[in-house]
């Protein structure tokens, strides 16, 4: 009878627990200009979003839904979010209050399971201060120089956040190390006279691939450079790789497999496509890209003879693939594996500073030697002086910079062909040029 009625127990509990959703775990992740909380759950989930004031707080009821554990609660750099709490609601609901510092706007949606997380309910929070100040900043800067500006290159650090990227034999994922790269990149071009750097992701947080493109247009970048460690299939795989953007497919199995892991960052961060099908999400992550590549090409290629003086590299010449990150219709672009963070040994060298440090120094060179050549009109380093050495004519300094000899006559208001020693002129930008 006792173990009838034990059953019959288990049989009614399990019953009730079939229909309700559990909370795992919440995560916490603030970007500059928004917050993300991740609540993995363990299935799709009925809920409503709604917003108290006095104080300002967004309020998540869930049905039929408990949390295993208290929620993680956000640092004290969130701009937007103070706080976390729950509470059973109505005997079988529950309902999250996220304590706010402002007032924000929210938007919310679910995720389906990826290969690196189950079910998720996303809370986006965001407001327009941080964006309005970046445009502003920007605006001032353009509107202010009537002088030689700087070269402005934007260096974005691969994934972030709830897209972690790749992860090392070790444990060590790919999302961490490329900051640090970029951030020591971002130092070093800053110290460079007539270059400036901007780094599109600043912190650990999901950034999508659309938005860095659009944070690069929008602080006008000349050269867009996304810096990634990935892995493949094969952990014996090793050394670093230079891409640009194909359009008529990969050039070799591993730049098909590294373009289509990072195109998925979109999917594994949250980007919201669970209700369309392959075909629109694809569209959806495909930026129309008209610009030619031939700048792109050749600050690779550069990149990549930098690249050859730290240690090996896994292909000899650029490569190319669909990398959506790469589709910005406007700026030059390519995308730099550092290493194969699946080869144990790399994964090593990428844990160490001087390593790191050697990678972003050698990705400068090749930076210093294109500018220098082709900076773009209007920018200090387009301002170049050159004074005239024993046995030099004007011919081999046009071929030097690569100018036509018209041109560089021309730009120095010159009535011939006859310089002499000493004698400063100056070098007009290649690119506006015509051949020699």
């Amino acid at each position: 009878m006792r173990i009838l009625l034990l059953n019959c127990l288990i049989f009614l509990s399990s019953s009730v627990l079939a229909g309700t959703v559990l909370i795992d775990n919440v995560r916490v992740w603030a970007a500059p200009d928004s917050t993300r909380v991740v609540f993995d759950i363990s299935g799709p989930v009925e809920h409503q979003l709604s917003m108290l004031t006095e104080p300002y707080r967004t309020v998540i009821d869930l049905k039929d839904t408990n949390l295993n554990k208290d929620p993680t609660q956000p640092g004290s750099e969130d701009k937007y979010l103070q706080g976390i709490r729950a509470a059973t609601r109505n005997g079988d609901d529950l309902r999250i209050v996220l304590d706010l510092k402002k007032f924000v706007k929210y938007k919310s949606f679910q995720l389906k399971p990826n290969k690196h997380y189950g079910h998720r309910l996303v809370v986006d929070l965001y407001g327009n201060e941080a964006m309005d100040a970046d445009e502003k900043e920007v605006t001032q800067e353009v509107t202010a120089a009537n002088r030689p500006r700087d070269v402005i290159i934007a260096i974005d650090a691969g994934h972030g956040g709830e897209d972690p990227g790749a992860k090392g034999p070790g444990g060590t994922y790919e999302k961490f190390v490329v900051l640090q790269i970029a951030r020591y990149l971002t130092d070093i071009i800053n110290k460079e006279r007539g270059m400036r750097a901007v780094m599109i992701r600043e912190g650990d947080y999901y950034m999508s691939l659309r938005k860095r493109i659009a944070k690069a247009r929008k602080n006008k970048a000349d050269l867009f450079m996304s810096i990634h460690a990935d892995a493949f299939r094969d952990p014996r795989v090793r050394g670093s790789s230079v891409y640009v953007l194909s359009r008529k497919g990969a050039s070799s199995e591993a730049a098909r497999w590294l373009a289509e892991t990072e195109n998925a960052s979109d999917l594994i961060g949250g980007v919201s496509l669970d209700d369309k099908d392959d075909v629109l999400a694809s569209v959806l992550l495909d930026l129309s890209q008209t610009a030619s590549l031939e700048a792109s090409i050749d600050i690779a290629d550069r990149v990549l003879k930098g690249l050859k003086s730290v240690g090996k590299v896994h292909k000899r010449t650029v490569q190319s693939a669909g990398f959506a990150v790469l589709k910005s219709p406007d700026i030059p672009s390519i995308l730099i594996e550092t290493a194969f963070i699946s080869n144990p040994d790399e994964e090593k060298k990428l844990l160490t500073r001087k390593h790191r440090h050697k990678m972003a120094d050698a990705i400068l060179v090749g930076l210093r030697g294109y500018f220098r050549d082709f900076a773009p009109e209007g920018t200090l380093l387009a301002s170049r002086k050159h004074i005239i050495t024993r046995g030099e004519t004007l011919s081999t300094i046009a071929q030097r910079y690569r100018v036509s000899t018209d041109t560089l006559r021309e730009y120095n208001g010159l009535k011939g062909d006859l310089v002499r020693i000493g004698q400063t002129i100056s070098i007009p930008n290649s690119t506006t040029s015509s051949g020699t």
